[in-house]
């Protein structure tokens, strides 16, 4: 079934009008993540070719993106099992599949939609402090990074799974 693109559907039940972007981009890359990591073999999540990062590395990335701009918009630092995850990011883990990295980022993305349905208007404006340095932003900011940087990752997502599978084919 072919549908329009979720901004193209009409409004996310309870986010806010201004939130409602950010909404959008993020329940696009889910669907996206979902469609492009169908049928992807397991043995090319950690591949890296030409060198580039492995769809492993995405996927996590993906995930801990949001996460860390969620706990950003909520003005509290990185915790210590955060910091892990970043520097673990992209490392290879034979344990780790690709539906539990999908199941990782859509679990996320729900928690992002629920966290943007739970955002005041008002508050949208106020100054957030980003990583260790508090580098300046404000609660629209670090979602509206959270959503793009996610569509970002799904574009080279979608060119590291289709070299893969190209290869894998030949």
């Amino acid at each position: 079934m072919n549908k329009p693109e979720v901004w193209l559907r009409g409004k996310v039940v309870e986010v806010p009008d201004l939130l409602q972007p950010a909404a959008h981009a993020l329940l696009q890359s889910r669907e996206e993540v979902e469609e492009y990591m169908r049928d992807f073999p397991e043995g090319l999540l950690w591949e890296k070719p030409a060198g580039r990062a492995s769809v492993g590395f995405h996927l996590q990335h993906l995930s801990g993106v949001i996460d860390r701009m969620l706990t950003y918009a909520k003005a509290e630092k990185l915790s210590e099992t955060q910091f892990q995850y970043l520097k673990n990011e992209g490392k290879f883990n034979e344990e780790i599949s690709v539906e539990f990295l999908v199941n990782n980022f859509q679990e996320k993305v729900d928690e992002a939609i629920d966290s943007l349905k739970n955002t005041p208007e008002n508050i949208l404006t106020e100054f957030r402090p980003v990583g260790r340095k508090a580098l300046p932003s404000t609660v629209i900011g670090v979602l509206f990074h959270a959503a793009e940087h996610s569509q970002r990752h799904v574009g080279q997502l979608l060119v590291t799974v289709s070299v893969l599978k190209d290869l894998d084919s030949r």
